[in-house]
């Protein structure tokens, strides 16, 4: 494999791995629709770990939750499943830098760089997906509630902290994709031809018999 694409993946890996950093602490996971709002005093903005208001004169406060276990429960998994995804995108970030081809950290062992770049793959995109799930998961009670006509309480929009996710979301998913296609590529092409050798036969010229026997034929014998 082009050591080029590992690196373009390393990059996306990377790109993806801040992202998910800056989407989790981005404040603007939901806001307050003005939808059938005629005149808006405040606007409410919340992530996974507090809620702000602000109004109209561009004065804003921010509360933490409270406490845990009273949050809800897509928020409870969605901040364990951005954790997670941070947890593997570290993880894959050292194993990319090894495994690579342009990398010295691992010494002159391909095979064993290879693996190592397909184990960062799996974790670029056991990343992407944590990632994925989170912010869908969110985006997901965020419609739901909007479009509830029984529901009573704020409404909210998608906000930019969930565009962010979806997008570091898919870079790492893609670039697991292309170090985990470099490690199986890296194997085929290291042996190319070894389902063929078995059953080849030698045509060429007969060995030349060695020793003394070389020099009788068989009226020598008789």
């Amino acid at each position: 494999m082009d050591p080029i694409v590992e690196v373009v993946a390393f990059i996306l890996g990377f790109i993806g791995w801040v992202m998910v950093g800056i989407s989790l602490v981005n404040r603007y996971w939901r806001t307050s629709t003005v939808d059938g709002s005629v005149i808006t005093t405040s606007t409410i903005y919340e992530n996974l770990w507090m809620s702000c208001a602000t109004d109209s004169t561009g004065v804003h406060n921010c509360r933490e939750f409270p406490s845990l276990l009273a949050l809800t429960g897509y928020i409870q998994a969605s901040r364990a499943l951005m954790i997670t995804s941070v947890v593997f995108g570290t993880f894959g970030l050292v194993a990319a830098l090894i495994g690579i081809k342009c990398s010295k950290a691992g010494g002159d062992n391909y095979v064993l760089k290879g693996r190592i770049a397909g184990t960062a793959g799996v974790l670029f995109i056991l990343q992407g997906l944590c990632t994925m799930v989170s912010v869908s998961w969110y985006a997901f009670n965020i419609t739901r509630e909007f479009f509830d006509p029984l529901y009573a309480g704020t409404r909210y929009e998608i906000g930019e902290g969930l565009y962010i996710g979806w997008c570091s979301a898919l870079l790492a998913i893609i670039g697991g994709a292309c170090l985990t296609c470099s490690c199986k590529m890296d194997t085929r092409e290291k042996y190319p031809l070894s389902h063929q050798t078995r059953g080849t036969v030698y045509s060429g010229p007969a060995p030349a018999r060695s020793g003394i026997a070389s020099t009788y034929d068989r009226k020598a014998y008789v």
